[in-house]
């Protein structure tokens, strides 16, 4: 028996969006599609990028500044300052370039659906694109994907 690669159950027909839409039109789509992240492509269909609810939520949360204490005129911070950065970028953010991630995870088609399911579980993430040789998206694998493949057989 031979295992299942990203090939086999992967979804072809990938939602997209484009970096350029607004958080609105991000929230629509996420929603009129049932999905919980989408890719972010440019007008050739070159990954650039993915963005989440959760990337949505966190724009939507109070912001804070990060403690910090004094000590010998420096500023200690107790917490990420450039986390506040990152979240303050989202916090003000009206595209979704401003709020999606650049340095996405992804596998190519011949990826053994093991090894992208421990990727999944390393770097906790629900979805991975798949792409060809040239960076253009082929197909998305989703944990869904993943547990759906435990019941074929080839």
């Amino acid at each position: 028996m031979t295992e299942l690669t990203a090939k086999d159950i992967m979804t072809e027909k990938v939602i997209t969006i484009g970096s350029d839409a607004s958080i609105e039109e991000l929230s629509e789509a996420l929603l009129k599609n049932k999905v919980s992240g989408m890719p972010v492509t440019d007008s050739n269909g070159e990954l650039i990028g993915i963005v989440t609810e959760a990337d949505i939520i966190v724009r939507d949360t109070d912001l804070h500044f990060p403690r910090y204490f004094k000590l010998l005129d420096a500023i200690i911070y107790l917490e990420s300052f450039t986390k506040f950065r990152e979240n303050l970028k989202k916090h003000l953010a009206t595209k979704v370039e401003d709020i999606m991630t650049k340095k996405v995870v992804t596998i190519t088609t011949q990826t053994p659906v093991s090894d992208a399911a421990q990727i999944m579980l390393q770097k906790k993430i629900n979805r991975l694109p798949v792409i060809d040789s040239d960076g253009r998206l082929t197909g998305i694998v989703t944990r869904a994907d993943i547990v759906k493949s435990m019941t074929l057989k080839k």
